[in-house]
């Protein structure tokens, strides 16, 4: 009775982190955009610094009314944005705070696969929405997410494999347990490459051209409105939550900190989290949306080719250590 209550604690900790962290990086998200491009209206709702344009925001999309289009494919259509969000609480049940065994939702040995390929199946929502909304600017989108999961799903998978081989397993917490500080420099390559692969999974600026609002209006979630179309936002935001834990574990030693890592472990993978968080929202204020061209030649001629590299790189040093 005990390990079942233990182990529903976990899964209430991993529900609870998914509700509430994906909100709060929408809200940092909104005072920062403020803060950066003098925005007037977010720092008003509710007084002081704005403190309620979240709940404005939930009050808005929850007033809108709920419309699917008369030629769209109901079923596929409604059931959309829940495809695009759910898989994301699936990956932060492998994702580890803490050196301890309650600190982690479900500790798998192919922990590194399971989140790669659960966080790929989120992308079917965009995929799903853009099919069957009955709009050529929606399927155009939703074909764009296609091709730029097609074109950035390798260079993130083998960045990540590096970081698997140089600790000698796929498992999240084996990884954290043989991380090494000097680490560091010797995966800052692989590092990058998942990081701005991850980005554009997420369709994130500058990689948001399946979303261009000024070409295609809104890619794949055009006809989308109300809670539906906040589904698809918090389904962004969550995944924005899960890349900067991903990328903490594997390449920033997660719960390794310089003072009490046992104790404060769970400070330390949070503190990393919430700075690479702010780094995704400080590239949307600063970047320009780039082209499809552009999209794609940045996958294949440089990420590919710099995953391949610290790939070689890791065989060398694993080597020579041994």
């Amino acid at each position: 009775m005990n390990g079942a209550l233990d182990v529903a604690l976990r899964l209430v900790a991993v529900f609870v982190v998914f509700l509430a962290f994906p909100l709060i990086v929408g809200q940092t998200e909104h005072k920062v955009m403020a803060h950066m491009q003098g925005r007037l209206g977010p720092m008003y709702a509710g007084g002081f610094h704005g403190w309620a344009q979240l709940v404005a925001d939930g009050v808005k999309f929850a007033q809108k009314e709920d419309v699917v289009p008369a030629e769209a494919d109901r079923r596929v259509f409604q059931i959309a944005p829940a495809v695009a969000l759910l898989p994301y609480l699936l990956v932060l049940l492998v994702i580890p705070i803490g050196p301890g065994e309650g600190a982690v939702g479900q500790a798998l040995d192919a922990g590194v696969f399971f989140a790669l390929a659960v966080m790929g199946v989120g992308v079917l929502g965009s995929l799903m929405a853009g099919w069957a909304s009955a709009n050529k600017f929606s399927l155009l989108g939703g074909l764009r997410t296609a091709a730029q999961l097609l074109a950035y799903e390798l260079p993130m998978l083998l960045a990540a494999a590096s970081v698997a081989m140089a600790a000698g397993t796929v498992s999240l917490p084996g990884i954290l347990h043989a991380f090494h500080w000097w680490w560091l420099p010797w995966q800052l390559i692989g590092a990058v490459v998942f990081f701005v692969a991850g980005l554009a999974e997420l369709q994130r600026p500058p990689f948001d051209m399946p979303v261009a609002d000024s070409e295609i209006i809104f890619g794949a979630y055009t006809e989308y409105t109300g809670l539906r179309f906040a589904l698809f936002l918090l389904a962004e935001y969550a995944g924005i939550v899960v890349l900067c834990g991903l990328t903490t574990v594997l390449f920033l030693g997660g719960w390794h900190g310089p003072w009490g890592a046992d104790g404060l472990g769970w400070v330390w993978t949070l503190l990393k989290a919430a700075i690479l968080a702010f780094v995704v929202i400080w590239l949307r204020v600063t970047y320009p949306r780039m082209r499809e061209d552009q999209l794609q030649k940045l996958s294949w001629t440089l990420l590919v080719p710099l995953s391949l590299v610290q790939i070689a790189l890791t065989g060398i040093v694993k080597v020579v250590i041994s």
